[in-house]
Formats: C-alpha cells, sequence, structure tokens
C-alpha cells in the first residue's frame, strides 16, 4: 500500500442498505480496519430452505489481518443476529455494552463460539484506541436499552455512526439520549454523519414509549379471560411494560417462545428488567389460574409460522389454548414482506373466537416506532452539523427522504452520498468522493453450512417447488448397453401416477424410444444418454402439462 493510500479514510457498505436487516458497516483507514454491527434477515419465499441471510464478508475474510474487531451499538437481531455465523468464519474482538453482550454471548453459547471469541464491555464513557481509529461513544434512546452512537476519530476528520435511536424524552428506563454530548461532538466537528433512515418518511416525532403501557395497561383492566400479548423479544422496553401491566392488574405472567425466555432472562439477570418475586409462572401452569389472572406474553407478532403465536393460532400449542374471549394483542408493526402471515395468523385467532388488537400503533396505542421520525433525523444532523452525510439503514425510498431532509437543514447536495451494498466513500485531504465498489451481498445459512447454498441450487429448490419431479430408472448391461430392465418412472410432485396412467405409458414410451435409437447410433457414453432422455421427456411432458418438472435420470450398470 502507498503512502498516498495509507492516508485515505474509507467507509463501506456491506450489508442493510436498501433493505431491512443484515446491517453491517465498514471503516478503514491504512491498515486499520474496524466492523460496526452485523445483523440477519429471514428469508422470503423465494429462497426455499434458506434458514438465515447474513452479510457477505469477502473483503474483511480477504483483510483479516487489518481487522482490529466489531462493535455493536445495540442488541437486536437486524445488528447482531448475524455474527455467529460470521465469527465461525474469521475471529474479531466484540465491542459491545453490557446488555448487548449478554444477548450475544447466549447466540455464542448455542454455536460453541463463547469461549474462543473475545469480548469487551463499553459504555457511554469508555475510550478504545484501535489501530489508527480512537474510538468514543454516546448514549442514545431505541427500543432496548445500552444502545450507543460511535464516534471514529481519524487522521483524517471525526465520523460518526447514529445507530438504531429516536430521542425519547420520557423513556421507560430513565436513561435520556445525551443530547449534549451529542452537541459537543458537532461543535468540535464532524467529517461525515452515517445516520440510520427507518422512519425518514414519517413527518413529526415518535412517540414516547411510555404512552404503550398506558394503553396495555387499560386492556389488562378490562380483559375479562387470559391476554397475550406478541411482540418483539428483543423490545426489552415492552416487555418490561407487560410486566409493569400484569402486576398493576394482579395478573401471573408466563413466557412462550425460546427467545422470548433467554432474552426476559438475560436481561432480568443484568438488573435490564424488574420482575416481581412470584409473577413468572411456568405455561404449564396457565389453567391452574382463573383466566382473568393470567398473562401471556409471547414471540411471534410477524407471524412467523413456527412461533408461538401462530402454533397458539393454530390450536397445537401443546401447553397453553386460546379460549373464545381471551384477548390477543400484536404489539409490532408488520415489516415489509410479513404482512401476509400477520394476517393469515389474526385471521386463525379470530376463528378461535379470541378478541385480538392489531394493526398500526397509531390506531391501537399497542405499538411505537423505535426510530427518529423526520423531525428527530433533523435534529440529529443540526446537533452533529457533518460536512458529509451517508444515510443508512433503510429501503432506498427511506434514503433519499432522508436525503431530502439533509439539504433541507443544510448540507450539501453534492456532500450527501446514497450508497448501495459494497459502495465505497473515499475521504482524503477533507474531500469525500465515491471510489468503486468492494465485495457485497448476501450469505445464505443453510443448516449448518454457511455460504454453501448458491444460486444453482435454489434455482433446483425453485424448480422443485413449483413443477416437481420426475424420476427415471433405468437398468443397462455394463458389457452389451441393452436395457435390462425398466424405464421405471416415479413422480413427485408432479402428477399422480394413478391418476394419469396414460400420462406415464406415453412418458414411458418416450424413454424407449430414445434409448432404442441412442442404440442404433452406438451412442453409449451415460451423460449423453440421460442428457438426451431429459431432453425428449421435458419437451413431451412441456407440450402435454405445461409444466417443467425436474428430470433426473438414473442409470443402474450389472
Amino acid at each position: 500500500m502507498s503512502s498516498e493510500q495509507e492516508r485515505t479514510l474509507s467507509v463501506m457498505a456491506l450489508g442493510g442498505v436498501g433493505e431491512i436487516g443484515k446491517n453491517m458497516y465498514v471503516i478503514q483507514y491504512g491498515d486499520d480496519i474496524i466492523a460496526i454491527d452485523c445483523g440477519s434477515k429471514f428469508p422470503d419465499e423465494s429462497l426455499p430452505g434458506i434458514d438465515l441471510i447474513v452479510p457477505d464478508i469477502s473483503y474483511l475474510l480477504e483483510n483479516r489481518d487489518k481487522v482490529r474487531g466489531i462493535i455493536i451499538t445495540h442488541g437486536h437481531e437486524d445488528h447482531i443476529g448475524g455474527l455467529p455465523y460470521i465469527l465461525k468464519q474469521m475471529g474479531m474482538p466484540v465491542y459491545g455494552t453490557r446488555l448487548t453482550l449478554g444477548l450475544i454471548e447466549g447466540k455464542l453459547k448455542e454455536q460453541g463460539l463463547l469461549g474462543s471469541t473475545k469480548t469487551h464491555v463499553i459504555t457511554e464513557d469508555s475510550t478504545l484506541q484501535l489501530g489508527a481509529f480512537t474510538v468514543t461513544f454516546f448514549k442514545t434512546n431505541h427500543s432496548i436499552p445500552d444502545c450507543i452512537g460511535v464516534v471514529f476519530e481519524t487522521p483524517e476528520g471525526t465520523v460518526v455512526h447514529t445507530g438504531d435511536f429516536k430521542f425519547d424524552l420520557t423513556p421507560v428506563n430513565e436513561e435520556s439520549a445525551d443530547l449534549h454530548r451529542m452537541a459537543e461532538i458537532g461543535k468540535s466537528g464532524v467529517l461525515a454523519l452515517l445516520s440510520e433512515s427507518t422512519n425518514a418518511e414519517r413527518p413529526g416525532f415518535t412517540p414516547s414509549e411510555r404512552k404503550v403501557g398506558l394503553h396495555l395497561e387499560e386492556v389488562f383492566r378490562k380483559a375479562q379471560q387470559k391476554v397475550f400479548i406478541a411482540t418483539f423479544a428483543s423490545n426489552v422496553h415492552r416487555l418490561q411494560q407487560v410486566v409493569d401491566a400484569a402486576f398493576a392488574t394482579g395478573r401471573k405472567l408466563s413466557l412462550i417462545g425460546r427467545s422470548m425466555v433467554n432474552v426476559v432472562s438475560i436481561a432480568a439477570e443484568l438488573g435490564y428488567m424488574n420482575i416481581p418475586d412470584g409473577m413468572l409462572i411456568d405455561p404449564g401452569e396457565v389453567g391452574q389460574y382463573s383466566p382473568d389472572k393470567v398473562a401471556i406474553l409471547c414471540t411471534g407478532s410477524q407471524g412467523e409460522p413456527m412461533a408461538a403465536l401462530a402454533r397458539l393460532a393454530r390450536n397445537n400449542h401443546r401447553q397453553v389454548e386460546v379460549l373464545r374471549g381471551d384477548t390477543i394483542i400484536v404489539s409490532a408493526t408488520p415489516i415489509p414482506g410479513n404482512e401476509r402471515n400477520v394476517s393469515r395468523t389474526v385471521d386463525d385467532l379470530y376463528r378461535l373466537g379470541a378478541h385480538v388488537i392489531y394493526g398500526p400503533g397509531s390506531s391501537t396505542g399497542m405499538h411505537v416506532s423505535g426510530h427518529a421520525s423526520q423531525e428527530e433525523l433533523k435534529l440529529m444532523l443540526h446537533l452533529m452539523r457533518p460536512q458529509y452525510f451517508i444515510p443508512i439503514h433503510g429501503e432506498y425510498r427511506m434514503l433519499h427522504q432522508h436525503r431530502q431532509l439533509a439539504e433541507a437543514v443544510g448540507v450539501e447536495s453534492e456532500n450527501i452520498f446514497i450508497v448501495d451494498n459494497g459502495d465505497v466513500v473515499e475521504f482524503q485531504n477533507g474531500r469525500g468522493r465515491k471510489a468503486g465498489k468492494v465485495p457485497a451481498g448476501s450469505t445464505f445459512v443453510d443448516g449448518l453450512g454457511i455460504g454453501d447454498i448458491g444460486h444453482m441450487v435454489l434455482r433446483d429448490r425453485k424448480s422443485l417447488s413449483q413443477d416437481g419431479i420426475l424420476i427415471v430408472v433405468i437398468t443397462m448391461s455394463k458389457a452389451t448397453g441393452t436395457v435390462l430392465s425398466g424405464p421405471d418412472i416415479v413422480s413427485r410432485g408432479f402428477v399422480y401416477v394413478r391418476e394419469s396412467e396414460s400420462l406415464m405409458e406415453q412418458a414411458n414410451g418416450i424413454v424407449v424410444r430414445t434409448l432404442a435409437k441412442l442404440q442404433e447410433e452406438n451412442v453409449n457414453q451415460w451423460n449423453i444418454v440421460k442428457q438426451k432422455i431429459k431432453d425428449a421427456l421435458g419437451k413431451f411432458l412441456y407440450d402435454q402439462t405445461k409444466r417443467r418438472p425436474m428430470i433426473l435420470p438414473i442409470i443402474v450398470e450389472v
């Protein structure tokens, strides 16, 4: 690396741009690299069999000797969910606040990585020296405690990453955002600000989380039977307000869902939740209490098919049952793409005779966002007064809206960069510019495999899911190349053989004629034989059915 390159400061997006989830950003100066956050997102219907999507860290793997660590801004899944899978590929020190590390360590323990990973607790008062970077922090508000923004002091100037934030003046945990510290950072001079854009389309201010607590307690008092509340397990402030509402109305509280149990256990153990003695009961004990003395806190607010709320809605939970007259509160807004699953779950709950409170928080009072709306985003820009601005964390329309907000408060339009995953923004001698790309995108997790599922495998899975598979088994003589038995055709997901005997007989005839023709032409290479069978059978089946099943010829030599 030349001395000219060594003086360059680079900011890169490896994930989190143009999508919700999978957040990961990288900052580099010379031979020093720091990663920020490592989230995950769940797949949609276009990715059959995929369990999780995490950032592509090819760039970090190529430069592993330069990576000084990863800083995690808070403990939500879209910021920590990919960390265990990334740490399996390369080790690096992990820096986070106490609750954030508590949630991370639970994941690392499940993956067998806890003993091999170095974790370091930080606070808003910490200062780290990581290579050329002096790193400090400031306290922010979000829907989970222990959130921080990050300040990178570099030889080129100061870069600020806000993390996810809002300005809640009456926070549930009475830990307000440090506006004075933010103003001091801005007064000292900020070269570049990276600020989240999730609510950039929403005018005004995001309401305080405390408003939800008032509505929860009111519903708890009016409900004459059991109350079920589904919310994000990592929304610790919401969980605490559910506990408070249950205590105020004399209800016992049961937890359903592995992630809910884990988060409540960790948050209570570390002192971030206050749960009165004797309040929590096991799901199997719910039936021992009068229905009006029980509340159930569960996962599944996004309609996930295997989460607790969906199982309750299908009436197949083994310990707890939704009865006619029970109250169900869905305390979350559907993430884009999850609307259909949420609607299906709500419909199933209504079929059971439950009273369901769902929909936008503005109408039900059961949810407020943890993200800054337009006026708060402007306030952050005013406090930081950056020379350059990079909107992050959001769909493209949100990034563009955030750009307009920045222009409205005085940031020069040519100093605002909307980046795509892989884009590099480079700063040198106080001037910024886009400077090429690095490898970035998605890595698919399937079972124990990380990144071993490519587009060819996904294409085959989609084909199987759409038109099924036809297996053609032929036994041939190794000595003469003649057919000894078969062809036997097996259909799975294509047609039901007993109701399509004529089609199967014709397909069998196509294979027999194809084999006879190949034998006449002295073609005996099995790869050519298989391809000819696939081509002939595929054309026939499409002409007859307008479907394209996967055709798998199997030749057995004896």
